[in-house]
C-alpha cells in the first residue's frame, strides 16, 4: 500500500497557484499511471491503481490547505495506512529555492499550515514528505507578502521551472511505486535542482 497525498486548495480560483504544486504532482502521477481522479471519499479526490500487486492511492484533499490533516487522517484510517512507511505527502515550500526538491522521512511542519494540520491530526511527525521549492526572487526580496505569494498565480518563467520539477519528481516517484527502494528514490529526488 502506498498513499501519496498532494496538498493544495480546491477550485478554479486556486488552480496554478504556488500553493497547489502538490496537486500538480499527483495529477502528473495519475497521468503516468493512466488513472483518473474520479472518487470523492474521506473529503478528498482520489485515484487508485494496482501496481505489482500493491495498492497505490493518489489523493487531493478538498478541505482547503489549512485543514489538510482532516482528509489525510480519514484516508489513513479508511485504507489502514501505516503512516511511517506507506504515506508520502507532497507540498510547496517557500524555504527552498524555486525548482529544488527535498525528501525527508520525518521532521517538523515548519511554517506550512497544511503540514501543521496533518501533524496535529495524525499526532506524529514520523511520515515521509516531498517538498517543492517555490521561493522566488520577489519573495526573497520581500517584494510580496507570504500569504499573497502562495495564493498567487505562478508566473510564466517560474511555471517552466516548476513544471520541469514536477515532471522529474513524478518520473522518480513512478520508480518508487514500481517497487524501487525508498532510500534510492530519495537520493535521486534530493539531487533535483532545476532553479
Amino acid at each position: 500500500m502506498l498513499l501519496i497525498v498532494g496538498l493544495g486548495n480546491p477550485g478554479m480560483k486556486y488552480k496554478n497557484t504556488y500553493h497547489n504544486v502538490g496537486f500538480n504532482l499527483v495529477d502528473a502521477l495519475a497521468k503516468l499511471l493512466k488513472i483518473k481522479f474520479d472518487e470523492n471519499e474521506c473529503e478528498a479526490k482520489t485515484a487508485r491503481a494496482i501496481v505489482g500487486g500493491e495498492d497505490v492511492i493518489l489523493a487531493k484533499p478538498q478541505t482547503y490547505m489549512n485543514n489538510s490533516g482532516v482528509a489525510v487522517k480519514k484516508l489513513v484510517r479508511h485504507y489502514g495506512v501505516d503512516v511511517a512507511s506507506e504515506l508520502l505527502v507532497c507540498y510547496d515550500d517557500v524555504d527552498l529555492p524555486l525548482g529544488n526538491v527535498r525528501v525527508r522521512e520525518s521532521g517538523s511542519a515548519g511554517t506550512h499550515n497544511g503540514m501543521r494540520s496533518i501533524v496535529a491530526e495524525l499526532g506524529t511527525q514520523e511520515f515521509r514528505r516531498l517538498r517543492f521549492g517555490t521561493r522566488t526572487e520577489a519573495l526573497s526580496n520581500k517584494e510580496v507578502e507570504l500569504i499573497e505569494f502562495v495564493l498567487s498565480k505562478v508566473d510564466y518563467e517560474s511555471k517552466q521551472v516548476l513544471d520541469k520539477a514536477v515532471k522529474a519528481a513524478a518520473d522518480l516517484l513512478l520508480g518508487l511505486i514500481k517497487g524501487e527502494d525508498f532510500a534510492r528514490v530519495e537520493e535521486k529526488l534530493n539531487k533535483l535542482r532545476l532553479d
